[in-house]
């Protein structure tokens, strides 16, 4: 049976803009374990659809699809954002 996440994006730090705020991803969970390639050392699988992500606009969508496709998901909502309010002063106590 094949496992899946939806995943809640939050905005990167780097971004100030709100263009992809509230996007959902489905990603595929790990079937099998990773193993240590003889030649390169590099550690890999053959385990192809966790290179594959999916964007939806709502969480709706994203689980519309997984029941459509007959996959098992886990919901993963994005941490609440809290800022701490610092002065520029604070920094030298």
């Amino acid at each position: 049976m094949i496992v899946a996440r939806i995943i809640e994006e939050q905005r990167k730090t780097t971004q100030s803009g709100r263009a992809q705020e509230g996007c959902w991803t489905l990603e595929f969970e790990r079937q099998q374990p990773q193993r240590a390639d003889p030649l390169t050392g590099w550690n890999g699988s053959g385990d192809t659809p966790t290179q594959v992500r999916l964007r939806f606009d709502s969480k709706d969508e994203a689980l519309a699809y997984a029941t459509r496709k007959g996959l098992t998901v886990h919901v993963v909502p994005a941490p609440p954002v809290t800022m701490k309010i610092q002065a520029y002063a604070d920094n030298f106590r």
